[in-house]
């Protein structure tokens, strides 16, 4: 069984816009990086439960891309995503609101390529960077 690591962020910002953020494929590509040197190319979203995602991940010098994509497993609006990976890790993100703000909690199977501490610097680099661009708008 896959060890599981979280990352959380708290974002000021109402719940229907972080919901939107997090979710529309036009904000998705200007979030989903976990360092200025990658980008986001193309995001599709089918938010729904059987619905499928995809986010093409790139270097920005074009040397390496991969795409990140599952299918989702439960959606409850504003509340809880969770999804399987097509190596079948599996990721639950939790929304809640707390003193005028929301925090969002994420919880993934680590994978066996890389060390648990990169994979988690890398995932909560990505939330930092969708918190910031979320508080910006």
């Amino acid at each position: 069984m896959a060890e599981k690591i979280k990352v959380a962020t708290m974002v000021d910002a109402p719940m229907k816009t972080v919901w939107e953020t997090w979710n529309d494929p036009k904000h998705i590509v200007k979030w989903n990086q976990a360092s200025e040197d990658w980008h986001t190319t193309e995001a599709k979203n089918d938010l729904r439960n059987g619905g499928k995602f995809l986010s093409r991940m790139e270097a920005i010098d074009g040397s390496v891309g991969f795409d990140f994509e599952g299918i989702y497993d439960e959606i409850i609006e504003h509340k809880k995503i969770s999804y399987t990976m097509p190596d079948n890790r599996q990721v639950e993100i939790r929304f809640s609101e707390e003193d005028g703000k929301v925090k969002i909690e994420e919880w993934f199977d680590a994978e066996d390529e890389n060390p648990v501490e990169m994979q988690k610097a890398g995932w909560q680099a990505i939330m930092d960077s969708y918190t910031h661009y979320t508080e910006s708008i």
